[in-house]
């Protein structure tokens, strides 16, 4: 039998001894609110937020659960208390380009100042124009510039009559307008007292009348003219009397805007264009259409209204922002619109901002996936961090989906630090495929997964889970079942020495422990409640788990756990579903013959297998051809295949058990199935780590354990793989009562001496295997299918000579 000892039960769970902590309950020590085990990361941030130079900005990448947000939100929120609070943005109404709206900046707080101060200037105007209109002076010149006028119209009219009168004639107002009519006596003559005349005077009143039509003709003419001159006279009266009420309202918003230029200058055009429509500011307010409706303004004067799309107003420091959905229109913006005579229509008052906006001065925190999914979100990104500004547009409007009145507002500077959430694989397809990302995203914050698990990370991990208790407001937790909640983040990080940094998956469990105690009536969490945590955990997730077992148990999946078979062997393998994994023994069988040297990958043949699980075939049939057939061909021909395997294999963590199989096989040595065996193997018979060693000897365990263990049963892994168990309880129990055992071995040699009970053998001087031993009876095997080959060679030869 083999000398190799099983693994010793300590080793196969290593301890945190509840009585290394000097406290009874979680309540009697300091929480910790800083994060702990990501220098690297919070380097990187620190480095990230601290330079500002364009293209610095952050990629957060790690799997989900290791704290990336709430580092990164401390951190931000930290230093954004300490800078400057941005300016605010607002749009108003271009007078030059209407369809263009210009944006305005302000300091924090006088954007909000400026926008009541217009909507205060409006009402002034409505209320101070009309005054002014109305006041007696003012209505004095108009009646003069009405009376002149009129005068005017008048002595033209009267003069035209005179003329008239002169040839015997008389201007008269008819319903029709005016007229030219003959008299006499004062009186005019009818048609049949004008018949009466002698032709001589018909001729010469017919020949007046003319000349006096074209006379009238001529005043009629300038009469339009003359009413245009009245309406420019009475207008610029107007815009005289408005010009002084204007001029002194705006004359104090220049006074407490007078550091802005680009305010002053469109105060001018405000005060440029109220006085042209002076006249509008009589017209009467709309009416709302439901009572109880604010009253909008008129349409007229929503020209001079203010769009304050950026308000800081009683903010402190720079914004940080959490952009949740990243639509396109969320991010840049959008400009809505409202139906008009039957059409959609949009002005400067209905530009909405999205979250560049409010993060502008500050910080974005995006997550990428999110980000990457949303259509035309990420091409808008990175256009607006390299053009430093943010344009609203629509995004219809530029894939020409929907054609509306639309507008052009003027484009934002943007300062904005982004920062991007992600795993590692997208960072690095980014990197890979879009030139553009290592531009902008110069800072790369890498999560550790784990950290090591020595004593001031296990102090800091206790204390963290008394933060988390806090502020959950759940029950403390005494210090056995701290002791657990350790050795269950060692678990998570599938490593004795180190401590999972997943967070949620621990505070996921302290929460259902806590519900636990409660239930119980439990005033303070136990080791107990957060055994019953995990288990529940499991229970709720192993269904597939139960339901494999129950076919290995009733036989529809054959595996062996007693007995001896040459060229079969229990391997082991790990099923991921979803966050819950799980060992599955398998059986491999290695059958061998005469050929040419080739080893047959039944997977592979059937396209089942995956490429790193044909590599652990290729190396272990050079490892047989290196040791075994160095001086001579390798006239072997075998196969190897997992047996009731259904779907896809992959993964070289099978390569020694294949190994151990086709050693069998060769050898004619039966191989104990009350042992699996799990590990790589590289070309020279060492064996390798591999991943998933706990569920692996769990999922053997829970095999044995249905049928009833007989203490033969057991599990071979990698000796590398020591530091990595982290095994159930109820494994190490056996393991301490002598039913269940774990060895660990280095090479191939120590495996195949176990799983066999005989010595792998070594060279001794001359070169040969001592008698009796694995690789004696392989190479004598070989050597006798290499002299076959031989014979078999002369025999063709001879045949084809005949």
């Amino acid at each position: 039998m083999s000398e190799i000892d099983p693994l010793k039960p300590e080793l196969l769970r290593p301890r945190c001894d509840p009585s290394r902590f000097s406290f009874t309950t979680t309540d009697e020590i300091d929480g910790i609110e800083e994060i702990f085990g990501q220098e690297r990361a919070l380097d990187a941030i620190e480095f990230g937020i601290g330079i500002q130079q364009k293209g610095f900005n952050l990629f957060l990448m790690g799997p989900a659960g290791l704290g990336k947000k709430t580092l990164v939100r401390r951190l931000l929120e930290r230093r954004a208390r300490s800078e400057p609070t941005p300016h605010e943005w607002c749009y108003v109404h271009n007078f030059a380009q209407p369809h263009k709206p210009l944006a305005l900046r302000f300091p924090c707080g006088t954007g909000r100042r400026f926008e009541r101060d217009m909507e205060q200037l409006i009402d002034d105007l409505q209320a101070a124009i009309p005054a002014a209109l109305e006041i007696e002076e003012h209505r004095s010149r108009v009646q003069e510039i009405e009376e002149a006028a009129k005068e005017r119209h008048d002595a033209a009219f009267e003069q035209l009559d005179k003329k008239a009168q002169s040839e015997g004639l008389r201007l008269i107002r008819t319903p029709a307008g005016f007229a030219i009519a003959p008299v006499r006596e004062g009186e005019v003559i009818d048609s049949k007292e004008f018949d009466n005349l002698s032709e001589e005077e018909k001729k010469r009143i017919t020949t007046a009348i003319s000349k006096l039509q074209q006379d009238l003709r001529k005043i009629m003419e300038e009469i339009p003219e003359l009413q245009k001159e009245i309406r420019d006279q009475l207008r610029e009266l107007n815009r005289e009397a408005a010009r002084f009420v204007i001029e002194r309202n705006i004359a104090k918003l220049r006074e407490a805007y007078s550091g802005l230029p680009r305010v002053l200058k469109y105060l001018q055009e405000i005060e440029r264009d109220a006085v042209e429509h002076a006249g509008e500011f009589g017209e009467t307010e709309a009416v709302p259409m439901f009572p109880g409706m604010p009253q909008a303004p008129s349409r007229s004067f929503r020209r001079y209204m203010v769009n304050l799309i950026v308000d800081n107003f009683g903010c402190s420091g720079a914004p940080v922002v959490y952009e949740d959905r990243p639509t396109f229109s969320n991010l840049f913006g959008r400009a809505e619109h409202e139906a008009r005579m039957g059409t959609l229509a949009t002005d400067f008052t209905l530009i909405k901002p999205g979250s560049m906006h409010r993060a502008n001065g500050g910080y974005l925190v995006v997550d990428a996936v999110r980000l990457l999914r949303e259509p035309h979100a990420w091409e808008g990104l990175k256009r607006a961090l390299m053009s430093e500004n943010i344009r609203i547009e629509s995004l219809g409007e530029a894939l020409g989906l929907i054609s509306t009145v639309s507008i052009e507002p003027e484009p934002i500077p943007l300062n904005v630090r982004v920062v991007l959430i992600g795993d590692r694989e997208l960072y690095y397809l980014l990197h890979e495929f879009d030139h553009d990302f290592s531009e902008l995203f110069k800072v790369a914050a890498d999560f550790e997964d784990d950290m090591d698990r020595d004593e001031e990370n296990t102090l800091r991990y206790v204390r963290l889970m008394a933060s988390l208790t806090r502020q959950a407001n759940h029950r403390p937790l005494d210090a056995a079942a701290v002791a657990l909640a350790v050795e269950h983040a060692a678990r998570l990080a599938d490593d004795s020495e180190k401590l999972s940094t997943h967070m949620r998956p621990v505070a996921d469990l302290l929460q259902e422990a806590d519900y636990w105690a409660r239930k119980q009536g439990a005033e303070i969490v136990s080791r107990e409640h957060i055994q019953t945590a995990i288990d529940k955990q499991i229970h709720r997730a192993d269904r597939i788990r139960a339901r494999l077992q129950e076919r290995i148990r009733r036989g529809t999946v054959l595996i062996d756990t007693e007995g001896a078979v040459v060229g079969q062997v229990n391997g082991l393998s790990v099923l991921i579903l979803g966050n819950f994994s799980f060992g599955q023994p398998s059986r491999i069988t290695a059958t061998s013959r005469l050929g040419k040297g080739e080893v047959i990958d039944i997977e592979r043949e059937a396209k089942l297998g995956g490429a790193i699980h044909s590599k652990g075939v290729l190396i272990l049939s050079s490892f047989l051809a290196a040791r075994f057939a160095k001086d001579r061909p390798l006239s072997l021909a075998a196969s190897l295949v997992f047996e009731q395997s259904y779907g896809g294999v992959d993964g070289d963590s099978a390569s020694v058990a294949e190994l151990c199989a086709l050693l069998s096989a060769l050898s004619e040595v039966p191989i104990r199935q009350s042992l699996a065996v799990t590990g790589s193997v590289n070309q020279h018979g060492y064996v390798q780590p591999i991943g998933g060693a706990n569920q692996k000897i769990e999922g053997f365990f829970d095999v044995c354990n249905n049928r009833g263990l007989t203490g033969e049963q057991g599990v071979i892994i990698p000796a590398s793989n020591i530091k990595h168990l982290m095994l159930r309880q109820d494994i190490c129990d056996a393991a301490e009562a002598g039913r269940f055992r774990v060895y660990a071995v280095s090479t191939v040699d120590e495996a195949i001496s176990l799983l066999t009970g005989m010595p792998a053998g070594e060279r001794d001087e001359s070169g040969n295997y001592p008698a009796g031993t694995v690789n004696q009876r392989v190479e004598a095997r070989l050597q006798e299918l290499s002299d076959l080959r031989k014979e078999y060679s002369r025999d063709e030869k001879a045949d084809k000579k005949e």
